[in-house]
């Protein structure tokens, strides 16, 4: 199975993509996607790729173009921790719809339930 792009961002065409397959998720979220990806590539530079991996896991990918000395290396491995701690929520439901509405896996709705009120009250 081929990795598949969530969304892009790139400091150096000025631009934001999202993939179409993806126009299902609400405005809200979609919003946010693209005030993340492109708040990170005016910060860190480069390019921000978010892409679902053969698990279903989100990544992000980030790369810069060679001799680009304004791609802040070490900033982009502590944003994407950042981000991975903040939009932690965020991140799980876009998992889960990928897995559910692009793969068409059927999910056990109580089992989700109980996952979800085990992680409350571990809160």
């Amino acid at each position: 199975m081929d990795k598949t792009i969530l969304c892009a961002s790139s400091k150096y065409e000025e631009k934001y993509y999202l993939n179409p397959a993806f126009d299902g998720l609400p405005d809200a979220v979609k919003d946010e996607l693209q005030a993340m990806c492109v708040l990170f590539t005016e910060d860190i530079g480069g390019i921000l790729t978010m892409e679902f991996d053969e698990e279903a896991g989100l990544q992000f990918v980030t790369m810069s173009d060679k001799g680009d000395l304004l791609y802040d290396e070490i900033g982009s491995v502590l944003k994407v921790k950042q981000l991975r701690q903040t939009k932690r929520e965020l991140l799980e439901s876009l998992e889960l719809y990928y897995r559910v509405f692009l793969l068409g896996e059927e999910m056990d709705l109580e089992e989700e339930d109980c996952q979800s009120n085990r992680a409350d009250s571990r809160s």
